[in-house]
């Protein structure tokens, strides 16, 4: 028997060795998994040694306080537009920073608000009162005036109205590494929060514990922002107006109906019937 190979006639391949085609599906996949490798090595030599250049490698512990001095700003810039006080910061976990990596992104926010509808109006205003640095600016959109800031490390500034006589202004972090976290600022907030609690004993009492919110002032105080909610409303009980215009007295009435009541004097106090039940908030504002 010859062992020549004819002409055209290519060798079968055994149990050992893989198809031509097998080989080279192979190899690119040893490639890709080997690049991916090398990119997240990279990414992460990186994020360790690197100055931070983009928002993605600044973590929250280091945007937070970013955050907090830039809702002292918007207080401080709003706070004579109408009634103002801080609300409760958000943070939304489970955001992707990389491929490789989840983060969680900040949000804190103020509201206010306005004795008219002039939503605009305000904006502006604060607009024109931030840093110069932070380039504020305020357009309409389809969705009515924006304000638009950067309050420096990519943290977002924005405000827009949320309805009639209202604005939310607002600092975001966008999706961050955790790193060691956030902590937001404390205050004491005892005067606001005892004056919670006497408001509120008109209607029922607090149905739980005061929350009091803080930050600090451009001025180097501290704004505090306390809130409870009452128990549920009865029949009998007095309206908004009936029960806190006493304490307004050669204060500056902002709104009063039966459903939302608002003054300003040394602080921000603010009353709503939210589902059955009162709302109050007491606020010491940052101050230009």
């Amino acid at each position: 028997m010859s062992g020549a190979v004819q002409a055209g006639y290519a060798p079968p391949t055994g149990p050992d060795q893989p198809a031509p085609g097998r080989r080279r599906l192979r190899r690119l996949l040893a490639a890709t998994v080997a690049w991916a490798v090398l990119l997240a090595v990279l990414t992460w030599i990186s994020v360790r040694d690197d100055p931070p250049t983009v928002r993605e490698q600044r973590s929250l512990a280091e945007a937070g306080p970013v955050v907090d001095r830039a809702v002292g700003e918007l207080l401080a810039a709003a706070g004579d537009g109408g009634a103002a006080w801080l609300v409760p910061d958000v943070l939304r976990r489970g955001c992707r920073v990389t491929p490789f990596a989840d983060g969680a992104a900040l949000t804190r926010g103020v509201e206010v608000l306005l004795a008219d509808d002039d939503a605009r109006g305000l904006l502006q205003r604060v607009a024109d009162r931030l840093p110069a640095d932070w380039r504020a600016g305020v357009r309409v959109t389809g969705e009515g005036p924006v304000l638009r800031a950067d309050a420096g490390e990519f943290v977002a500034v924005e405000g827009r109205s949320t309805g009639s006589g209202r604005v939310r202004l607002t600092a975001e972090t966008g999706c961050r590494p955790v790193g060691a976290g956030y902590r937001a600022p404390t205050a004491d907030g005892g005067s606001e929060a005892a004056m919670v609690t006497e408001l509120l004993g008109g209607f029922g009492g607090a149905a739980g514990p005061v929350e009091v919110s803080a930050a600090p002032c451009p001025d180097g105080a501290t704004a505090r922002t306390a809130t409870a909610v009452s128990a549920p409303d009865r029949p009998d009980r007095p309206t908004l107006p009936g029960a806190l215009s006493r304490f307004s007295d050669g204060t500056l009435q902002v709104r009063a109906t039966t459903e939302l009541y608002a003054y300003r004097s040394s602080r921000t106090v603010v009353a709503e019937r939210v589902d059955g039940r009162v709302r109050l908030t007491v606020a010491a504002i940052c101050r230009r």
